[in-house]
């Protein structure tokens, strides 16, 4: 059996594909945090692996997919396998950079592909760094406490309750009253 030279040979060039969903979710900075960070637990990478193998899947189990299915499908992956809601704007340009990648593997255009998947391997030594604030010892934190309690009793002279203390990120801090 002959294939037409605009359709993909389907073995090992379906691999060349695979090797390019792999190279862009792997460069992804939101699937790098979530892997690092074990928000998929201790199998993230697995997870991560395992992700670029359905979402091939996805591809070739799907004819003429829009952006809008590839950008649900994988938001749907990150929500259920790694708890990771995807609103950094970067869900769109990953979902165009795999159907350029599809759309070249089916064009048979594996040289173009190829290219695009070194491309994208080059700059994987960047990786996405998230680092947690430093926290006080539990001594201190007791201590400061107890003096922003104070603090906070003398300068509330008025009857309306002042918004809850907000730290440098924006999250609102609960703390427990003594």
């Amino acid at each position: 059996m002959s294939v037409p030279s605009n359709m993909a040979a389907p073995g090992d060039s379906r691999a060349v594909f695979t090797d390019g969903v792999r190279a862009v979710l792997h460069t992804w900075p939101v699937l790098q945090i979530a892997v690092d960070n074990g928000f998929g637990g201790v199998y993230g990478q697995q997870k991560a692996d395992w992700m670029a193998d359905v979402v091939q899947q996805y591809f070739h189990d799907n004819t003429d997919l829009e952006q809008c299915e590839v950008e649900d499908y994988i938001a749907t992956l990150m929500d259920q396998e790694f708890h990771t809601v995807v609103d950094d704007g970067s869900l769109p340009q990953v979902c165009v950079g795999l159907m350029q990648m599809f759309s070249q593997w089916q064009q048979g255009a594996l040289e173009q592909l190829t290219h695009s998947i070194q491309s994208l391997t080059q700059n994987k030594t960047l990786r996405a760094k998230v680092t947690a604030a430093p926290t006080p010892s539990d001594s201190e934190s007791d201590e400061e406490t107890q003096a922003m309690e104070c603090e906070t009793t003398s300068v509330n002279t008025t009857n309306h309750h002042p918004p809850p203390p907000q730290d440098e990120d924006g999250w609102t801090l609960v703390q427990k009253r003594k």
